[in-house]
C-alpha cells in the first residue's frame, strides 16, 4: 500500500504541474523553460548517478540518449500543446499513451494485446474527438498534445527493454542529459535562454525539474520493486483525473458536459486497454 501511494502521489505532482506550467510558459519562453527544467534535473541527479555512468559503457549511454530524445520531444509537443488548449483536456489527452504504448509494440516488437485494447483505442479516439471541439479546447492543441503522448509511449516501450540492462540511476541520468542537450540547443537557436525571473516561473521549473522529472522517476523505480505492475498501471491511471480537478480547482477550467463526457470515454478507454488497472480498482473499492 506504501508504494501506491507513493506512486499515487507522483502522479498528483505530474498532474498539477500542467497548472504551474501553463502560467509559467505565459511569461518564460517554452523551451527556455524545458531546457532549465531538464538542467535542475539533471543537477538532482548528478552526485548519486554520476560516478556510474561509466558502467554503462556506449550501448548503456546511447540507449540514454535515444530515451532522452524522446523525452525532449514528448515534453516539447505537450507543452506546446499546452499553450493552446486547456489545462483538463492536456491532462486527459496525454493519458492516451497508456492506450498508444500497446500499440507500439505490436507494430515494433509484435507484442499482441487483447480484444480490449483495440476497443479501448476506439472509445479514446471518440472521447478525444469530443473533447477537441468543446469550449476553449483547441483541436490543434490537442493533436500536439497527442504527439507528445505517442513521444512518451515509444520511451516507454523501448525503456521496457532497456531497463533491465543498465542501472536505472546511471540510465535516467544520461537520459536527463539527453533531454536537456537537445532542448537547450533548440532554445539557443530559438534566442530564447534568458534568467528566469519571479516565482510562478521559479516555482514550476523548481517542481517540475526536481520533483515531476528526477525525483519522480526515482519514486518509479523504488515503488516497482514493492509492488505489481497492476497497481502502477493504476497509479498512471489517475494522472488525467488529478490533472483534471487541479485544472478545476486552479485554472477555472470549465469543459461542460460534452467535455467531460469526452473525458469519461477516454478514461473508459484506458480501463478497458488496461484490465488489470480496472481489476485492481474494482478490488480496492471492495475492501472495508
Amino acid at each position: 500500500m506504501t508504494a501506491l501511494l507513493a506512486l499515487l502521489l507522483v502522479t498528483a505532482v505530474w498532474g498539477v504541474t500542467f497548472v504551474q506550467v501553463k502560467d509559467a510558459i505565459e511569461i518564460y519562453p517554452l523551451f527556455a523553460f524545458l531546457a532549465v527544467r531538464f538542467a535542475i534535473a539533471s543537477a538532482t541527479l548528478a552526485l548519486p548517478a554520476g560516478r556510474r555512468v561509466r558502467a554503462l559503457g556506449r550501448q548503456g549511454i546511447g540507449a540514454g540518449l535515444v530515451l532522452g530524445s524522446l523525452l525532449a520531444l514528448g515534453y516539447a509537443l505537450q507543452t506546446a500543446g499546452l499553450e493552446r488548449t486547456t489545462v483538463s483536456a492536456t491532462g486527459f489527452v496525454t493519458g492516451m499513451y497508456v492506450v498508444l504504448t500497446p500499440l507500439l509494440a505490436l507494430v515494433l516488437f509484435r507484442i499482441r494485446s487483447g480484444r480490449g485494447v483495440w476497443v479501448g483505442v476506439a472509445l479514446t479516439t471518440a472521447g478525444l474527438a469530443m473533447l477537441s471541439g468543446v469550449g476553449d479546447a483547441s483541436a490543434a492543441g490537442n493533436l500536439l498534445v497527442l504527439g507528445g503522448a505517442s513521444a512518451y509511449s515509444l520511451q516507454i516501450v523501448l525503456l521496457e527493454r532497456y531497463a533491465p540492462r543498465y542501472d536505472a540511476l546511471a540510465l535516467t541520468f544520461v537520459e536527463m542529459l539527453a533531454a536537456l542537450a537537445g532542448l537547450g540547443a533548440v532554445a539557443l537557436a530559438r534566442g530564447e535562454l534568458s534568467t528566469p525571473r519571479g516565482w510562478t516561473v521559479w516555482g514550476a521549473l523548481l517542481v517540475t525539474g526536481v520533483f515531476a522529472s528526477a525525483l519522480a522517476f526515482l519514486v518509479q523505480a523504488w515503488a516497482q520493486r514493492r509492488t505489481s505492475a497492476t497497481r502502477t498501471a493504476l497509479a498512471f491511471a489517475m494522472e488525467p483525473v488529478f490533472a483534471a480537478l487541479f485544472g478545476y480547482w486552479l485554472a477555472e477550467d470549465r469543459l461542460g458536459a460534452a467535455g467531460w463526457g469526452g473525458c469519461a470515454v477516454i478514461m473508459a478507454g484506458i480501463v478497458l486497454a488496461e484490465p488489470a488497472a480496472g481489476n485492481a480498482l474494482r478490488g480496492l473499492l471492495k475492501r472495508p
